[in-house]
C-alpha cells in the first residue's frame, strides 16, 4: 500500500498491510468535560482499574514522586481519592498499574527512575511492599489479569521481572543470552494464555516469552513460607519468538487475542501476527495486517490504551492531540481526532475506560484531560 516502504520486504508474508486513513469518520463524538493541573512535573502514566467491577471508574496517575488515585464521577467530575508521596524526593515514577491480593484487596503498583517497584495497599492506604532488584529505571508494570497478584516489570537494565505482590517474591527474570539488547520499554501478558508475555524496547524488537516450563515456580510462589529472598528465582534466557517488527524504538505493545499491536516512534501502531520460523532460536517472521498512522508521534515513550473489549485504541502525540482508532474494522477506521487549543503538551499516555466512554490523557505539562463520549447523548 505504501510505495517504497522500507519495512515491506523484510516481512515477506501475506498481503500488503492495510493502512488506515487519517480522515476521521466521526463515528464517536467526545467532549472535554474536565481538565486538571496536577502539578508542574510531567505525568507519565494514567490507568483505569479493570480488575474489579466496583472500581471501574477509578484511575491512578504518576508524576514525580507522587502517586494519585482519582474517581470519574457523573458530569465530568474527577474526585481525588488518595495520594502517596514517595519517601525519596528524587524518585520519578514512569509507570503505574493495578493488582490485587488473593483476597481481592486493591493494590497500586508503580515504578520509575530508582528501579524500585512500590506496592501500595489502597484499601489500607499504606505501602505494602517494595521490590528491589532492577539495576536501572522501570519503564512499565503490567498485571496478569487471570492471576492479578502477578505483576511484571520492564526495565532499562534489559530485563523483565515477574513478581508475586502477595508474597513479595521475585519468581522469574527474563534476560540473558536471548534477551533484549537495550532498554525494555513495554510488556504485556497474553489475555487468555497464562504462560505468554510480549515485550519490546529500544533494540527495535518484539519478543514473546513463555512461562510454561517454569510454571511450577509461579505456583510455588503462592505457598512459599520462607523469606522471599530465599526463593529460587529462575532466569528465562530465551524467548520463544523474536522479530524486528519496526526499524525504530518500540515503546508500547499489547496483545489483541493472538495478534499483537505495537507502536513505534515511526508515527504508527501496527497490528500483526507473530509466526515462528525457527523453533530452536525463536526467530520469527511478521505478517503485518493493518497500520494505524499517528502523526507527530516521533518521540519515544508515548503509550496507547484500549478499552476492555479492545473495540478502540486511543493514543496521544507530541502536540497534545488524541487519535481514536477502531480496532475491529478493516480497513482501519479513525473514529475521531481529539484536540483543544490549550492542549499542546506531549501526551505521554492515555487511559481508555472499560467501555470506551471516557478517555483520559496525561501530559508533560502536568495536566490531566478528561474526554467523554457524547455520541448517543441528547444534549
Amino acid at each position: 500500500m505504501v510505495a517504497g516502504d522500507k519495512r515491506g520486504k523484510s516481512f515477506g508474508l501475506g498481503c500488503e498491510p492495510v493502512v488506515g486513513s487519517l480522515a476521521a469518520a466521526k463515528k464517536r463524538e467526545y467532549r472535554i468535560t474536565n481538565r486538571l493541573q496536577e502539578g508542574n512535573r510531567p505525568i507519565y502514566a494514567v490507568v483505569f482499574n479493570f480488575l474489579d467491577s466496583q472500581y471501574l471508574n477509578v484511575f491512578a496517575t504518576v508524576g514525580g514522586n507522587r502517586i494519585t488515585v482519582y474517581q470519574c464521577l457523573e458530569g465530568g467530575i474527577i474526585a481525588v481519592l488518595q495520594s502517596y508521596v514517595d519517601e525519596d524526593k528524587d524518585e520519578s515514577f514512569y509507570t503505574v498499574g493495578w493488582a490485587c491480593s488473593e483476597a481481592g484487596s486493591p493494590f497500586i503498583v508503580a515504578g520509575g527512575s530508582k528501579g524500585i517497584v512500590r506496592v501500595i495497599d489502597a484499601g489500607r492506604e499504606k505501602i505494602y511492599r517494595s521490590f528491589i532488584g532492577h539495576g536501572e529505571s522501570i519503564n512499565e508494570v503490567r498485571t496478569q489479569a487471570l492471576k492479578p497478584s502477578l505483576v511484571i516489570s520492564a526495565s532499562k537494565d534489559e530485563s523483565l521481572r515477574l513478581w508475586n505482590v502477595q508474597t513479595g517474591i521475585c519468581i522469574l527474570i527474563f534476560a540473558g543470552a536471548g534477551g533484549h539488547r537495550n532498554e525494555i520499554l513495554s510488556v504485556d501478558f497474553h489475555p487468555s494464555d497464562i504462560y505468554r508475555i510480549a515485550s519490546c524496547g529500544m533494540d527495535n524488537t518484539v519478543k514473546i516469552w513463555s512461562m510454561k516450563d517454569f510454571w511450577t515456580y509461579v505456583e510455588k510462589s503462592f505457598t512459599w513460607t520462607d523469606l522471599p529472598s530465599k526463593f529460587p528465582t529462575k532466569f528465562v534466557q530465551y524467548p520463544v519468538y523474536n522479530a524486528s517488527v519496526h526499524v525504530n524504538y518500540v515503546d508500547c505493545t499489547r496483545w489483541l487475542g493472538d495478534f499483537i499491536l505495537s507502536k513505534s516512534v515511526d508515527d504508527e501502531i501496527i497490528l500483526w501476527e507473530p509466526k515462528v520460523k525457527k523453533e530452536i532460536t525463536g526467530e520469527g517472521v511478521v505478517d503485518v495486517l493493518q497500520k494505524y498512522p499517528i502523526p507527530e508521534c516521533d518521540i519515544w515513550f508515548i503509550k496507547f490504551s484500549c478499552d476492555f473489549h479492545f473495540n478502540i485504541a486511543s493514543v496521544g502525540n507530541r502536540e497534545g492531540k488524541i487519535f481514536v482508532w477502531e480496532l475491529q474494522s478493516t480497513p482501519p477506521v479513525l473514529a475521531t481526532k481529539l484536540s483543544h487549543p490549550q492542549s499542546k503538551s506531549p501526551i505521554r499516555q492515555t487511559a481508555t475506560s472499560f467501555d470506551g466512554s471516557t478517555i483520559l490523557s496525561c501530559c508533560e505539562d502536568g495536566t490531566i484531560w478528561r474526554w467523554d463520549d457524547v455520541s448517543n447523548s441528547s444534549t
